[in-house]
């Protein structure tokens, strides 16, 4: 299998892509990557090992052009997800190895019954990083089983079946049974739901606990915020980094803790100032807290357009508290910056190629404009200097013609 995927990569046909493409394909995952990244041929021999290979392809969209506008490629390289023929957009990492434990995702089973502590901690090892886990103790793997379908592209899901006092001190639950989600990204952050199991309630805690309390905003989560119909109350500091804003982090995780139905959000005027300055005017001091709907509008919550001061957990209960009673005022996101964020359908490497494009289509336009004016200033020159030189011909003739006509 190693050599087939191989051999994928060396270089593919349109109608073999088609073929693979197709929803009743027997190929459970294709990842097609249109331009040409060297991480591909390290992760694609991982990938063919598996019991369920993963088959890794290049295309050369310049050349397949038609392939790559079907699937809305505008920037390369751009990684596409085929599960059973459905593209999926890849927003992983893009180092070999950290990509085929990525993928490895895909092929596993929609919920994975544990039977023992040490498969327990195996399954969390191995899921790795970039997807929450949860972990359900004391259910039955039918409870859970339609949303291990439901979510799979977004996160991990299992039964343990056995499991000692260790785990539940270990994972600080007290009762079961009870589902527990873990972030391994955002240092093991966990949340716990005791119940009810019924499917509205468990769906609600799911959606919610895909997200840590408390959001870090850049260019992947922006993408992961699309499908969350929530409000964000966003955070705006002037630096992520500093021992002040770590300190106001943590505070905003017990707001959020109580008010799951926002999703809460911070970004650092440092890490980020252009989409800060989005939510920003020049009488405001930071920090300071929006609801933000996601997309051009936000509101102020009058009060509270700084929660500056000492004491900034009741600063965040006040606003909190002003948006619940409705004192807020609404605000459009400043400038179209924001449109390049989160609306536009268009790649950000795809506007960096436009505008270099205009670019050279402007100094092109400047250049022909400079090669015109000089053309006409030298034909204006040139016909002085014929119109002149006909002019001196002439009077020369009619000098000669006067002189000779005398001596006639």
């Amino acid at each position: 299998m190693e050599g087939e995927v191989l051999a994928f990569l060396e270089g593919v046909e349109v109608s073999l892509i088609n073929l693979l493409c197709i929803k009743d394909s027997s190929l459970q995952i294709l990842t097609l990557c249109f331009g040409i990244p060297s991480l591909l041929d390290a992760a694609a021999p991982q990938l063919a090992r598996l019991k369920e290979p993963i088959v890794l392809a290049k295309v050369n969209a310049d050349k397949y052009t038609s392939l790559a506008k079907k699937y809305d490629v505008d920037a390369y390289p751009t990684i596409k997800i085929f599960m059973h023929g459905v593209p999926v957009d890849y927003y992983g990492p893009r180092k070999a190895e950290l990509l085929a434990r990525y993928l490895k995702k895909f092929v596993a089973p929609d919920v994975s019954v544990l039977e023992s502590d040490s498969s327990i901690n195996e399954f969390v090892e191995a899921a790795g990083p970039y997807f929450p886990i949860y972990l359900g103790f004391g259910l039955d793997e039918s409870v859970i089983s339609k949303f291990g379908i439901k979510y799979k592209k977004k996160a991990w899901f299992s039964v343990a079946k056995g499991f000692s006092e260790d785990i539940m001190v270990s994972y600080d639950f007290d009762k079961v049974p009870a589902l527990i989600s873990i972030h391994p990204n955002y240092n093991n952050e966990r949340s716990i739901f005791y119940g009810p199991f019924e499917e509205p309630f468990l769906e609600e805690f799911i959606k919610q606990s895909l997200f840590p309390l408390v959001l870090p905003i850049n260019y992947d989560t922006l993408k992961l915020l699309k499908d969350d119909d929530r409000k964000i109350a966003l955070t705006i500091v002037e630096d992520e980094d500093e021992d002040q804003t770590k300190k106001l982090i943590n505070l905003l995780k017990a707001a959020a803790s109580a008010n799951r139905d926002l999703v809460f959000a911070y970004v650092g005027a440092k890490q980020w100032g252009e989409f800060a300055d989005s939510f920003r005017d020049k009488k405001t001091t930071l920090p300071k807290m929006v609801i933000w709907d996601g997309e051009d509008d936000y509101l102020m919550v009058t009060g509270s357009e700084s929660i500056i001061g000492n004491d900034h957990a009741s600063e965040i209960s006040k606003f909190i508290e002003g948006y619940r009673e409705g004192r807020t005022e609404k605000r459009r996101v400043a400038g179209p910056a924001i449109l390049g964020f989160i609306n536009s359908l268009i790649g950000i490497r795809t506007i960096y190629i436009i505008v270099i494009i205009v670019a050279v289509i402007m100094l092109y336009q400047n250049l022909t404009k400079e090669d015109s004016e000089y053309n006409r200033v030298d034909t204006s020159a040139r016909d002085q200097v014929e119109q002149t030189s006909s002019s001196s011909a002439a009077e020369v003739q009619r000098s000669e013609y006067k002189a000779g006509d005398k001596e006639d």
